[in-house]
């Protein structure tokens, strides 16, 4: 796939993601925001709503024939063109005053993403990508610059970062991840989308996760890819189909999975 095929999607989603930048700074730290608890006891603002629904407002019109997969709401749509949309990566840091959050829009085709964009309008930053095209980081389209992972080799020189112990310690692989952390040069929790765009940047050289959903991974995963790198699940399978997600500059991903391979 040309990076031309993508380059109108990937424009709507840097429009998107200015809007979504809007909505979730002006909500930022503000003393009358309304935070839930999902069934699953995860946490979700006004703002998370908000950005999502601005988002399918533009696809409604922008890209009518296209499916949407969010976090917030129900799928709408169906064929081989889908948005896919996590309003606020790291909502726990947005609530609590921590400038660790970001809006993923992704766009898949016949399953394999296409076009990636991260924001992270409280630090100043913003990734994206389309396939083909090359990965960027800046502050618009036309203000960006290329990113690259980094060259390390060896997973006693590498830089590790995660989002938390808990889904570790709690599934099959505690162990194995304990044993990889103790095998790197450096740990450190960054945490949520962050660790990937590292990766990406080549600041930090792998990070893992051992649960995500399809809108936690799906912009990560194009960006990673065209910086370079490496974005599979814990077992190695390259895509956004989980279990987790591992991701690598490449040349430490077969280390990687086999540190973290299951024992059962």
């Amino acid at each position: 796939m040309a990076e031309q095929s993508f380059l109108d999607d990937l424009r709507l989603a840097h429009v998107m993601a200015d809007n979504a930048d809007s909505i979730t700074m002006n909500r930022f730290k503000a003393l009358d925001l309304k935070v839930d608890s999902k069934p699953d006891l995860t946490p979700v603002s006004d703002a998370d709503v908000a950005v999502e629904d601005a988002i399918r407002r533009t696809l409604k019109t922008a890209r009518p024939r296209d499916a949407v997969h969010g976090e917030e709401r129900e799928d709408t749509g169906w064929g081989p063109r889908r948005w896919v949309i996590d309003p606020i990566d790291g909502t726990k840091n947005f609530v609590r005053g921590v400038p660790v959050w970001a809006t993923l829009i992704g766009l898949m085709v016949d399953g394999k993403v296409v076009v990636g964009v991260v924001s992270a309008p409280a630090l100043g930053r913003r990734w994206w990508a389309s396939v083909g095209g090359g990965a960027f980081s800046g502050k618009t389209l036309l203000q960006g610059h290329p990113i690259g992972v980094s060259q390390v080799a060896e997973l006693s020189d590498a830089s590790l970062s995660y989002s938390s112990l808990h889904g570790w310690v709690e599934g099959s692989r505690g162990q194995q991840f304990v044993d990889l952390m103790r095998g790197c040069w450096r740990t450190r929790a960054y945490g949520d989308f962050w660790s990937y765009m590292l990766v990406a940047e080549g600041a930090v050289d792998l990070a893992a996760e051992p649960e995500l959903a399809l809108h936690d991974m799906a912009a990560l995963d194009v960006i990673v890819r065209e910086a370079g790198g490496r974005f599979t699940n814990l077992d190695g399978v390259d895509g956004v189909d989980g279990p987790g997600a591992i991701a690598s500059n490449g040349r430490l991903h077969d280390a990687v999975v086999a540190q973290l391979a299951d024992a059962d």
